[in-house]
């Protein structure tokens, strides 16, 4: 039966109320996701469909042997900070 704007609303509430509390928790974040305009922008974003490049394949295959010689590991965020004298999370005053 198809809704229109004017009785959606209110069909929309009544459904809710039928729901389970687990289900209205589900239903609430769908709705904040439809309603954040990130979220909406990422999901109406065209699907990347260009082709991955030569170079593109080497780099890829370079990193993953980098990481295989590293066991699966990165670098640590203490050694990436000090390396660019940052402050740390823990001694930075973080603005609010």
């Amino acid at each position: 039966m198809p809704v229109n704007s004017s009785n959606g609303k209110l069909q929309a509430h009544e459904l809710i109320e039928r729901l389970a509390p687990s289900q209205v928790s589900a239903v609430v974040g769908m709705l904040e996701a439809l309603l954040d305009p990130v979220s909406r922008a990422v999901a109406n974003a065209p699907i990347d469909d260009e082709p991955e490049s030569e170079a593109e394949r080497r780099s890829v295959a370079e990193s993953k042997a980098w990481f295989k010689r590293r066991g699966g590991q990165g670098i640590p965020h203490e050694s990436v900070v000090a390396e660019f004298h940052l402050p740390s999370g823990k001694t930075a005053k973080r603005k609010r």
